[in-house]
């Protein structure tokens, strides 16, 4: 067992409520529950020895690893390969689309495809990211882990025993056998779940690929990469927290954008900006509910902050809209890889970045479909919300990727802004509704003139990152998207061109040069997935479609072996961040569909 596998050697599974993720090795190595953002259960991703883990997996150390999802589900096989047999651990967990719930069960069943294996178990939960002790109650029916305010049970068909406050065992075998250990977590007074056998294991299985297939069926995408629009699809879901529609950023906390670096961030949370941006994404693939159930969730967001009388929009929340996102170092953890601090909580949430009212209303109006924003209750919240922010759009903030070097007048926080108005303008005509469509107008103008004459640099014939410096910037890659440019405006054109040289490195784009552009922080960092599919969106507008084709192919070569994006993709082609992230899976989403248009506009 490696203390530390690679990033991307892992599968995910989930309720649609929390989350587990389970390495190439069998190993379940972060899980916690019950929710995105609680406290883990097994966290070896960020220490081996202190974090806790659950394996399940051959003795036999001469063997060959592979692993996939049933098609389009969201249950996870891994299979051994030996000298001696063939075996495989199926991972899920049953959905939870309903009310939040404080049980949470990950079954792993384990069987024998050919000759004989033997299988060896390993559980050994580490409770509040391992700060908490627990103790041991072992029984013929189960496990009992307790610690202060949680429990977990472990439900075997096979025997197992205690090792300290653990417990180990093994079993063997052979062609056509099967067996299950089911791990749930729970209150601290929670009863023991029921036992567990392989009939009723195998037919909850076949329940959830089920739900998964039918879930699936409702695309409406037949372009030309079905499997990876859908796997994409699938992990977006897995990613959205079902009570309220909020999906987090990343399955994980603390995984590291460069090895052994200090930008290591929780990533559990719901981003404005993530969020809103998928909206059109499940539109376009015809999954109208789940855009729904994020567009209420922004709506009381929205009206919570308009009846503040502050800022209208926090940039990120608790899956539940808790705005408190307190960020605190868990000094005791080592780190993925000895990559420290660790960070729990997120300190990005009290930052400025006025993108975000740009986003959000793209959202409500790209989600037509949806048109929860008709109501006349929720025209007045967004109504207001353009009223505060015509006054407001003018400052320093610290833009779309959280820098802490200070505040800036970042170019694409401008552009958001101006298409906060647009959309807002847009959205008042298609509803004729009531708005100041002159104070909107103005302040719309207002910032393109703004942008026009600060946000270009003659000497980069390119918009740059921000009005002080000419650096450049890859989220500016949104321009034609928005309608900010047109695809073939020449200005637009140059910009791509001028990204082409500075930001590309072999079809991979950075997001901007931290040396050029100082982000507060050591260290430095991968290319960023989002910003190389944006590119592929932007290449494919402008027309460019064998290079937007050529780099699309090449970069869905690095996804992992499930099909899997982490945030950023390092050197020499390993995945770095928290994983997997959700906004690289929207992104990919929204490059397909726009490159298949385009190819497909070519061929009539």
């Amino acid at each position: 067992m490696d203390r530390y596998p690679p990033i991307a050697e892992h599968g995910l599974v989930g309720d649609l409520q929390t989350a587990a993720m389970v390495s190439s090795q069998g190993v379940v190595d972060w899980f916690a529950a019950p929710r995105f953002d609680s406290p883990s259960v097994f966290a070896a991703l960020l220490d081996h020895d202190r974090g806790g883990y659950f394996r399940l997996s051959p003795v036999h150390e001469e063997g060959t690893c592979r692993q996939l999802y049933y098609p389009d589900s969201a249950v996870l096989v891994t299979r051994f390969m030996s000298p001696d047999g063939v075996g495989e651990v199926v991972d899920y967990m049953v959905p939870q689309p309903g009310a939040a719930s404080p049980r949470h069960t990950l079954v792993r069943t384990v069987r024998c495809v050919r000759g004989t294996v033997r299988f060896t178990l390993e559980c050994r939960p580490r409770f509040d990211y391992g700060r908490a002790t627990h103790e041991l109650d072992l029984r013929p029916e189960g496990a009992a882990f307790r610690a202060p305010g949680a429990a977990a049970h472990l439900m075997t068909t096979f025997p197992v025993e205690r090792d300290g406050q653990d417990v180990v065992g093994e079993v063997t075998l052979s062609l056509g056998d099967g067996a299950v250990a089911a791990f749930t977590v729970g209150g601290a007074d929670d009863p023991a779940p029921a036992p567990v056998s392989v009939e009723g294991a195998t037919e909850e299985l076949w329940q959830v690929v089920d739900h998964w297939q039918d879930w699936v069926r409702n695309s409406r995408y037949r372009g030309r990469w079905p499997d990876m629009v859908n796997r994409a699809a699938i992990t977006l879901k897995l990613l959205t927290y079902a009570p309220t529609g909020a999906p987090v950023a990343a399955a994980t906390m603390g995984l590291p954008e460069q090895i052994g670096g200090e930008r290591n961030w929780d990533y559990r949370y719901t981003w404005v900006r993530d969020g809103s941006l998928s909206v059109r994404a499940l539109v376009d693939l015809g999954f109208v509910e789940e855009a729904g159930a994020f567009t209420r969730w922004l709506g009381a967001r929205l009206r919570d902050g308009v009846d503040s009388g502050g800022e209208a929009l926090q940039i990120m929340y608790k899956v539940d809209g808790e705005p408190l996102l307190t960020e605190e170092i868990l000094g005791h953890l080592e780190g993925y890889r000895g990559s420290a601090p660790v960070r729990l909580g997120n300190a990005a949430a009290d930052q400025l970045q006025l993108d975000i009212y740009g986003e959000a209303f793209y959202a409500l109006s790209e989600g037509r479909e949806v048109e929860l924003q008709s109501a006349y209750q929720g025209w007045k919240t967004v109504s207001k919300a353009l009223d505060w922010l015509a006054d407001s759009w003018d400052r320093p903030d610290e833009g779309i990727w959280e820098t802490r070097g200070g505040r800036k007048n970042f170019t694409y926080s401008r552009l958001m802004c101006w298409a906060a108005f647009d959309r807002g303008l847009e959205m008042a005509t298609r509803f004729s509704r009531p708005a100041d469509i002159l104070r909107w107008r103005s302040a719309r103008d207002a910032i393109l003139e703004q942008v026009v004459e600060r946000g270009w640099s003659e000497k980069q014939q390119a918009y740059v990152q921000h009005y002080e410096e000419d650096v450049l910037d890859a989220s500016l890659l949104l321009i034609p998207r928005v309608g900010f440019l047109a695809p073939m405006d020449p200005a637009w054109l140059s910009t791509l061109d001028a990204m082409d040289r500075t930001l590309v490195s072999d079809s991979l784009v950075y997001r901007y040069d931290p040396a050029a552009s100082p982000d507060g922080l050591r260290g430095s960092e991968g290319t960023f997935s989002l910003c190389t599919f944006l590119y592929v969106d932007a290449l494919a507008r402008a027309g460019r479609l064998r290079q937007a084709r050529y780099t699309f192919e090449k970069m869905l070569t690095y996804a992992n072996h499930v099909g899997l994006f982490a945030e950023e993709i390092g050197p020499t082609g390993e995945q770095l961040g928290n994983f997997p992230q959700a906004f690289t899976h929207l992104s990919l989403i929204m490059a397909a569909t726009t490159l298949d248009n385009a190819l497909d506009r070519l061929r009539s």
